[in-house]
């Protein structure tokens, strides 16, 4: 039988979506494919997962979008966003499909920057009772992270939360010399960059920063303006988007993470990033918002890094001079990595998600070319 993951706006490489969930259900027996926004030389497979692509634009293509869902008579369809999740339960009505929605952020607060203060509440309000709508008449609800199940109140809630998986490699080695500090994923104003270049400018003048990933909210020329004014161009990397084998590579030549959400946005709050997690395992020490309740939470509990002020730079400079010494960030890092092996592995939330589906009224996966009645 067929999972069909349904996105309205996640890639065909998606790191959750794809390579994680979609290749822990494809293990488990299931076929699974990706029915995902098309790219200029979109793959056909990514792993085991078959890739389908769509040109609907958000919200305005819903309709369009479920009607392919439906075409492709999946048994299940695991929606990723909110309008693929609208999209996935019409077409669950159109051809029988199970329904998933998978829950990655605190969708009550998205509109807050794009609406004035006294409608905000107003708007959480709508978004919520949205969610708690659609949440009831899905199957289950898998959340990402805490904190995301409360506005899902009467659904079949699971948590399978975005860890990396167990690491294979040995930890980063620590040594010294000059520092590099590295930042990896989406690059924008709310993700701190203006508080790495500032931070940047406190360390010693052989302290280097590499940015592994691409801007998201128009600022690169104002990065770069700003590096330039502070006399750092020569010592700040960008290298635009990269393969995830590529990126992590990278990100294990660095000696400590930078994860420097910015206060203002509940989803920075309760955010709980991937590359929180690729820095563990690779057993690299991280620099990380005390804010971020999510993110602070696993820092103390694995013994992985620093927790700061993400919004002050000579905070964040302090930390870093911190981590100058060679035999803590090897402690920090190796906690990291141990940490990331056992209590934070993804293994065991995909070992949460398949047993989910194998409780789902439709048919378990198939054993030898045969479809087996779930139970």
């Amino acid at each position: 039988m067929t999972v069909l993951m349904l996105s309205a706006a996640h890639p065909p490489g998606d790191i959750r979506v794809v390579r994680k969930e979609g290749e822990a259900l494809a293990a488990a027996g299931w076929q699974v494919m990706h029915l995902c926004p098309g790219e200029e030389h979109s793959p056909a497979q990514v792993g085991r997962v078959a890739i389908a692509t769509h040109r609907h634009r958000r919200l305005w293509g819903l309709l369009a979008l479920a009607r392919d869902a439906a075409t492709l008579r999946p048994a299940v369809i695991h929606a990723s966003e909110p309008d693929a999740w609208l999209a996935a339960l019409i077409a669950g009505r159109r051809c029988g499909a199970r329904v998933v929605l998978d829950v990655h952020e605190h969708y009550p607060s998205r509109l807050d920057a794009r609406l004035p203060a006294p409608l905000r509440p107003v708007a959480r309000a709508a978004i919520r009772l949205a969610c708690r709508l659609m949440g009831r008449a899905a199957d289950a609800v898998v959340v990402a992270k805490d904190g995301l199940d409360g506005d899902f109140a009467g659904a079949r809630i699971v948590q399978v939360r975005n860890y990396a998986p167990a690491p294979v490699a040995a930890p980063r080695r620590h040594g010294l010399g000059p520092l590099l500090l590295g930042h990896l994923g989406a690059l924008t104003r709310a993700r701190g960059w203006p508080t790495m270049l500032d931070a940047l400018a406190l360390a010693p003048a052989e302290t280097r920063l590499l940015l592994i990933g691409r801007f998201t909210d128009g600022s690169e020329a104002e990065f770069h303006a700003h590096a330039a004014a502070l006399g750092l161009a020569k010592r700040v990397a960008v290298t635009g988007w990269l393969p995830q084998a590529e990126a992590l590579d990278r990100l294990r030549d660095c000696d400590l993470a930078l994860v420097l959400f910015q206060q203002g946005e509940e989803n920075h709050r309760l955010a709980l990033p991937h590359k929180l997690f690729d820095a563990m395992a690779a057993g690299i020490p991280v620099i990380a918002p005390a804010f971020a309740e999510e993110v602070a939470a696993v820092v103390r509990a694995a013994g992985c890094g620093l927790l700061v002020d993400s919004g002050d730079a000579r905070a964040v400079a302090e930390a870093v001079a911190t981590l100058a010494d060679p035999a803590r960030r090897s402690a920090l890092g190796h906690a990291g990595w141990v940490a990331a092996g056992g209590t934070f592995a993804w293994e065991t939330e995909a070992d949460r998600l398949v047993a989910l589906y194998r409780t789902l009224p439709q048919c378990a996966p198939c054993r030898d070319g045969e479809v087996v009645p779930a139970r």
